[in-house]
């Protein structure tokens, strides 16, 4: 694992703002000279600190503006039964995230799709038909005052 200072922390702010910041802008930003500032970088992406880079899309134009997280509970609490439900999230487009989480229920899910019709197809012929989901509870998001996600 790459070394946690000061310079690495600002360059991994830096870049989970913009990944497409120029290097000569990135060393300008953190201090340093342009290669070495390149190699910190290479390092933080050898080692596995900074995983990819990706583009952040416009749901509204992918059609994938309605947003709901939700809350599932399995019947069993068994490994066969986890590992079953998360493969069948693996396999579902909708699901952007799948969070195995302590608590009242087993999981979390975010799941983006076009609007509430496409939620309820995906509610009901998806997670409605996934062995050992007990329970399902909605939380559809009405504004996002703040998300860091990349």
């Amino acid at each position: 694992m790459a070394a946690r200072d000061k310079i690495n922390d600002a360059i991994l702010r830096a870049l989970s703002r913009d990944g497409r910041i120029s290097n000569l802008q990135l060393a300008e930003k953190v201090g340093l000279s342009s290669s070495a500032c390149l190699r910190r970088v290479q390092e933080l992406e050898r080692t596995g600190v900074i995983k990819g880079y990706r583009a952040r899309l416009d749901p509204a134009q992918t059609g994938r503006a309605y947003v709901v997280y939700v809350a599932v509970g399995l019947a069993e609490h068994t490994k066969d039964a986890q590992h079953g439900f998360e493969r069948a999230m693996q396999r579902a487009d909708e699901v952007t995230e799948c969070h195995n989480v302590a608590g009242a229920f087993e999981y979390i899910l975010r799941v983006e799709v076009a609007d509430l019709p496409a939620y309820k197809a995906f509610h009901t012929d998806t997670l409605g038909t996934v062995p050992h989901v007990r329970s399902i509870t909605s939380y559809m998001v009405m504004g996002s005052p703040k998300d860091t996600r990349g």
